[in-house]
């Protein structure tokens, strides 16, 4: 009962964290980082036993499947080299250069351990940053920082395995390091694209027999990323880039006809599934953090007053970690620029040739949760009775990066973004209107033309014009779609504000019939299957007026 009591308070801080961060003005994931540490400190004394393994596997999979799921492709390929640039090569660098400033500074850290710790500190959190830029960040910066996150966790996480292997076994071989890590990366995406091509031909065999239930689909898809994530890991790959890659092949299988209930049900469940997972994510880093200084502080007793000269350690490494990151981007800026300037192919102007964009770059690499649980799973010993060295100060160390990069991007993008508007993609917006004229005109040919068995032999006259009244009703709704679409901006706006009039009309009509709905079964005029069948039909009528 312990461990479900933990589960509800931590999921109701979850809750909490939100209005909070409403109130405070800090980033949500600072809030939640901040009340894991007070709900762990001595004085309440909740503890929590972080199992890396578990971690993530519980949380990673479902959270990379839906950025995978979400993330713009296009802008992914188009952003494809200087994001693999700072995946993998920047993860490369920072490893040599940073392991070496680590082990000059703190002796005591062998150098295969330092090259360890320099690679667990190398992955970034798009979760973390998106959180903390609010959508201001202009796009092409967003794009890279999220397609850096999505694959540099593996780059990182099979250099750190690498690095310790070689620290207890005291053997390293680049020529096999290079090879294990191709074979884990291409295998690790040809896993996830395996597993999700095969679930798209399974549920569209269950939809062609008619097993088109939403809620069985959805449990299918939440199990999705798991799988990959199992098997892959099984196989020896990247269960982490599998996750990745089920969820950007799903974002193209997944547009299966008569699905409409399916979809609607799978955003909501997916939306709340990376609310509690996100914010749980944050706090149980929170709970670590004090458990981590006590276990420092524990080994010797002389390092509570040594403690202030580990932090300024800590500074230093962060420091360090941002000089060779912002060097890096300036360089991939110089390189892309001058690939760009005899190459056509490929557009970086939004990205490159700006001293601010390389500095957007470079303090929105924020570090979050695969650092700690990278961390954490160091082996307590080396040996029979041989602890490993220094894990614990590994693991402060690493803490404290995290909650720097976290507080630094906090301070310095608000400023870094100060006289930037970012606006909408305006070729983005041309293909969203482009797609809703194209569809309205699809949608009145295909009314237009006398095809109906119904229309054609009317079993009386009647019928014949209710069907043409009807017809008329919808074809009017999507000829004033065209006229948003079409004209000159005046009449677009005129159409937009009387879009927006009538959606509000039909918005206080459905709040109006809601009211009496709950009259009616409050004085039991109804039951209550009735109200949950009856207003279940009208929250999707809300749902399908969409945005105005």
């Amino acid at each position: 009962m312990q461990t479900a009591y933990t589960i509800l308070i931590l999921l109701a801080l979850v809750g909490v964290s939100r209005l909070v961060a409403r109130v405070l003005p800090l980033p949500l994931p600072l809030v939640q980082i901040g009340m894991g540490a007070m709900l762990a400190w001595p004085t309440l004394g909740l503890h929590v036993a972080l199992d890396p393994q578990l971690f993530l596997f519980m949380f990673l999979p479902p959270l990379l499947f839906s950025d995978g799921w979400r993330v713009p492709k296009r802008d992914l390929w188009r952003y494809r080299a200087p994001i693999f640039l700072l995946a993998v090569g920047l993860v490369l660098f920072t490893v040599v250069i940073a392991g070496f400033f680590i082990h000059w500074i703190l002796p005591a850290i062998a150098l295969p351990v330092a090259f360890a710790l320099a690679a667990v500190i190398s992955p970034t959190d798009a979760v973390a940053v998106i959180a903390i830029a609010q959508d201001r960040l202009p796009a092409p910066v967003m794009r890279v920082l999220q397609g850096e996150a999505l694959t540099n966790d593996a780059s990182g996480l099979v250099t750190f395995n690498f690095a310790i292997t070689a620290s207890i076994t005291g053997v390293f071989s680049l020529p096999t390091a290079a090879a294990t890590f191709v074979f884990v990366a291409c295998g690790g995406l040809c896993v996830g694209i395996a597993f999700s091509w095969l679930m798209g031909r399974f549920r569209g065999w269950m939809v062609e027999r008619g097993w088109d239930d939403p809620a069985t689909h959805v449990v299918f898809m939440l199990l999705l990323p798991f799988a990959a994530y199992v098997v892959a890991e099984r196989l020896g790959v990247s269960g982490i880039l599998s996750a990745v890659a089920a969820g950007m092949m799903q974002s193209w299988v997944d547009l299966l006809p008569r699905q409409t209930s399916t979809r609607l049900l799978n955003r909501s469940v997916w939306t709340l599934l990376e609310f509690a997972f996100n914010g749980l994510i944050f706090l149980l880093m929170g709970l670590q953090l004090p458990d981590i200084v006590i276990a420092l502080a524990h080994d010797d007793q002389a390092q509570w007053s040594a403690l202030p000269l580990r932090c300024l350690d800590v500074l230093w490494i962060f420091a360090v970690l941002l000089l060779l990151r912002y060097v890096w981007t300036q360089g991939t800026c110089l390189l892309l620029s001058g690939i760009h300037a005899w190459r056509t192919s490929g557009d970086y102007s939004g990205l490159i040739s700006r001293h601010r964009s390389s500095l957007l770059l470079t303090f929105g690499g924020v570090r979050g949760s695969v650092t700690l649980a990278g961390v954490l799973s160091v082996p307590l010993y080396i040996a029979q009775g041989v602890d490993f060295p220094q894990r614990n100060l590994l693991i402060f160390i690493s803490a404290g990066v995290i909650l720097l990069s976290l507080v630094s991007a906090t301070v310095v993008l608000p400023l870094l973004l100060r006289g930037i508007n970012t606006v909408p993609d305006q070729q983005i917006r041309r293909e969203i209107d482009d797609a809703w004229r194209r569809t309205a005109l699809a949608a009145i040919r295909s009314m237009e033309r006398v095809d109906d068995p119904t229309v054609q032999n009317p079993s009386d006259a009647a019928e014949l014009v209710l069907i043409v009244q009807a017809k008329s009703r919808v074809m009017s709704e999507y000829r004033h779609r065209l006229e948003i679409y079409n004209g000159s901006a005046e009449a677009q706006a005129l159409a937009f504000h009387v879009e927006v009039v009538e959606r509000r009309m039909r918005i206080n009509a459905l709040k109006a019939q809601r009211l009496e709905l709950y009259r009616l079964h409050k004085d039991h005029e109804i039951a209550d299957d009735v109200l949950n069948q009856v207003l279940a039909e009208l929250d999707l009528n809300e749902a399908n007026l969409g945005r105005p």
